[in-house]
């Protein structure tokens, strides 16, 4: 089986969001990182070169791959955020509260937190971290 390549660093978080250049996409992160700190009640960590990712997450498929991820995270991309929230992109009831946004197979997709409702983001947020190990490992 291959090995996963996004593994959890010891980067500095505050160092990565402050290299960005878009004062806003800064202020946006810093708050997403706020709103996932208190959610997860855990601190944030460098996930591969550029993923933010809150707390540890040990899984195991039926198929006997196994590995370590995080719970909730997010990556600030050219354009747009990324918000890893596994658990719950199929939350169609919140998801249609959530305001401008694209949905993926475990991502939703903002260009600005002003898109979204923040309150509304935060409940898929806690949707998600409480639901995670559901939808990777069906435990």
């Amino acid at each position: 089986m291959s090995e996963l390549k996004t593994k959890k660093s010891k980067a500095s978080v505050e160092k990565f969001i402050n290299s960005l250049k878009d004062d806003v996409l800064i202020t946006d992160c810093n708050k997403i990182i706020a709103i996932m700190k208190s959610v997860t009640k855990a601190e944030p960590k460098i996930w591969g070169p550029a993923i933010v990712g809150f707390g540890d997450l040990h899984y195991k498929y039926a198929s006997g791959r196994e590995g370590d991820w995080f719970r909730v995270g997010f990556a600030p991309r050219k354009g747009q955020i990324s918000l890893y929230v596994m658990g719950a992109v199929g939350n169609t009831e919140l998801l249609s509260k959530l305001g401008k946004h694209k949905a993926g197979k475990g991502c939703l997709y903002i260009r600005r937190l002003s898109d979204v409702d923040e309150k509304v983001l935060k409940k898929i947020i806690k949707y998600s971290n409480d639901n995670v190990e559901k939808l990777l490992c069906g435990c």
